[in-house]
């Protein structure tokens, strides 16, 4: 260390030093010092002893809080504040098919459990549960203070125990919201045995005031409609808010909609609301008179999450404090089951919940596959064996569509030799007068090419239908047959857990086995009916067509309903053995001289036919002159 270094650190350390010096507190300050360690002590001595005395006396700073927050809850909940403090107790209600929990907080549903099923990990299956449901009314006060049911605590009645059966008789439960002037709020649920159905009955004494006249309350009503399926895009995609109407039929918003939220506000009269997930619903209704009106909101929740949907509902109930004193409502907490709800429910037309389609469609499933699928379901019990035998069903009454189909096909193949030749007449370039050759032959012999399809097409609502039918089928939920262990979802035999990009979000992250049945037994089927046989003269791009679809539907379908593409397995397979009968029964040499002899006689042209070539004559002599 050089000279200068040694100087420079003996001058800091001497300025550090004076610093002290000059900086030292006086008498005075130490003092004040003094003071406010005294000060501190003594705070926390007091402090510690006010924990030992706590549990003996009461802690005036915390009842002072509370008096605060009294105040405070009273300026915004008049004469029902006192309701704002209390104890959450919780109250069941049950039959042999639900049971349904209250809480003491809003007096409302507070969680619905079905007795007779189970989620898809075994668990119970409850519909909702917890904070995952909001059941509050609005009205005002005398002071006309706004006042939210779900956040005041009702009483229970004090004979009621913490569960009670409903199975010799109906039962009751009675919860009361009562004000500082004897006025009060009271909701009485009552549940009968064996049914799905909780009745309410709200009884208003003294409120809402008599003297604003209102005509309506204000319900809002929330679920966060939970997973109980194993597939959980397979179940959003059936995962709805439905209501109806006064006088009109029955609505939904689009389950498979894109768009986050979906809304609807329906200014007149409701008469219930209904939110449903693909097999069990939460339904509302009006049981005196129709609710006034609603506006309802349904909002997707991430992508495997735990809820599948938000559903919102604000409902305007009618009410007259001049003319009555109660509003009565109804809750139908279970099954999405057609028969059980046709039987049941058919004026609410609560069975218009069960997603079968719409026009043509819906009066296939209700008025032909249902009551086929229902008849077969009360002699056997094997589910795999009832499709089976409803695909043999179906197929027997398709049978002559399905045989027309063949023998056009059965044409075209024979009369292909011939239409290759006369194509060949033009390059390949002049497609049109290819094309032309073609229907002039067709038309000699009178074979439409469109004569093969016209009866497919025919048979396509009969597989629309299907297509509704069976994921939306609550009798083949958790069945099994074979491999498949529910039918109303995928067969997998294969899964994995690695996220593969545009093959896990299109295809999946498994292998259905059923899917691949079906894709292989629909390429076969094309091939051996002569479909797969024509030429792209006869209907150019067709043939590739034919072989994209099916794998196109193996993507699409590989997360559906097990017994959706069991019986499309099942019904290539029976469709595959009808064309080899069809194939021992025609003989394609006798029909192609038969075709040709059709072909040597002379064409009769329909007037229409020679209305066109006489304009057209016409038109080339026009323009001849014209040159």
């Amino acid at each position: 260390m050089d000279r200068n270094s040694i100087i420079g650190i003996i001058l800091i350390a001497a300025i550090f030093i004076v610093m002290g010096i000059f900086n030292q507190p006086g008498k005075e300050e130490l003092e004040r010092r003094k003071i406010y360690n005294d000060s501190v002590a003594a705070v926390r001595a007091q402090h510690e002893e006010l924990n030992k005395t706590k549990l003996a006396e009461p802690d005036r700073t915390a009842q002072a809080a509370d008096s605060l927050a009294l105040i405070a809850s009273s300026q915004r909940y008049g004469e029902f504040a006192a309701a704002v403090f209390g104890a959450n107790e919780f109250y069941t209600l049950e039959n042999e098919l639900i049971a349904v929990t209250f809480s003491t907080k809003g007096g409302r549903p507070y969680s619905v459990r079905l007795k007779d099923y189970r989620r898809f990990d075994s668990m119970p299956l409850v519909l909702f549960d917890g904070d995952t449901t909001v059941f509050n009314i609005n009205f005002y006060s005398r002071t006309n203070a706004p006042v939210a049911t779900n956040n005041l605590y009702f009483k229970a009645d004090s004979a009621l125990s913490k569960t009670t059966l409903a199975t010799d008789g109906p039962e009751s439960v009675k919860f009361r919201l009562t004000g500082e002037n004897g006025q009060y709020l009271e909701y009485t649920y009552t549940l009968k045995p064996n049914t799905y159905q909780l009745d309410m009955q709200m009884a208003f004494h003294g409120i809402p005031d008599p003297t604003n006249r209102m005509s309506n309350l204000e319900l809002n009503w929330e679920i966060l409609s939970p997973q109980q399926e194993k597939g959980w895009t397979n179940e959003a995609t059936y995962t709805s808010l439905y209501f109806k109407p006064s006088n009109d039929d029955v609505e939904f918003f689009n389950a498979r909609s894109k768009k986050d939220v979906q809304e609807k506000e329906i200014p007149t009269q409701v008469e219930w609301i209904g939110y449903k997930d693909q097999f069990f619903a939460s339904v509302l209704m009006a049981s005196d008179q129709p609710f006034s009106n609603a506006a309802m909101q349904s909002v997707n929740q991430p992508e495997n999450s735990k809820y599948i949907k938000h559903f919102k509902s604000v409902i305007g109930l009618p009410f007259s404090a001049e003319k009555n004193n109660a509003l009565s409502v109804s809750f139908f907490f279970g099954p999405v089951k057609y028969k059980l709800l046709k039987k049941e429910y058919a004026d609410q037309q609560l069975h218009d919940m069960v997603s079968v389609g719409k026009s043509i469609i819906k009066w296939i499933n209700q008025g032909i596959i249902i009551n086929i699928f229902n008849w077969l379901n009360k002699s056997i019990a094997n589910y795999g064996i009832i499709i089976l035998l409803l695909t043999i069903i179906i197929k027997l009454i398709l049978l002559p569509l399905t045989f027309r189909s063949y023998l056009s096909q059965a044409k075209m193949r024979v009369l292909k030799p011939m239409v290759d030749e006369a194509v060949s007449k033009y390059p390949k370039e002049k497609a049109m007068e290819r094309q032309q050759a073609t229907m002039a032959i067709y038309k000699k012999v009178g074979v439409s090419p469109l004569g093969g399809c016209l009866p497919m097409l025919l048979q396509m609502p009969i597989l629309f239908a299907m297509f509704r039918f069976f994921p939306t089928s609550i009798e083949l939920r958790q069945q099994g047959f074979l491999w498949a262990t529910d039918l109303s979802t995928y067969d997998s035999i294969f899964e994995w857990s690695a996220q593969i990009p545009i093959l896990s979000s299109i295809y999946g992250n498994h292998i259905s086995l059923f899917t691949i049945l079906m894709t292989v037994t629909t390429l076969l089927t094309i091939k051996t009916s002569g479909s797969g046989q024509m030429s792209d003269q006869q209907m150019p791009g067709m043939k590739t067509m034919m072989y994209i679809m099916p794998i196109t539907f193996m993507f699409f379908l590989n997360r559906f309903s097990a017994a959706l593409t069991y019986y499309y397995f099942l019904a290539n397979m029976i469709t595959f053995g009808q064309n080899y009968l069809f194939k021992m029964f025609i003989d394609e040499n006798a029909l192609l001289k038969k075709l040709e002899a059709k072909k040597a006689k002379p064409h009769k042209k329909s007037k229409w036919q020679q209305r066109i070539e006489d304009m057209q004559k016409m038109q080339q002599q026009q323009a001849k002159k014209r040159k």
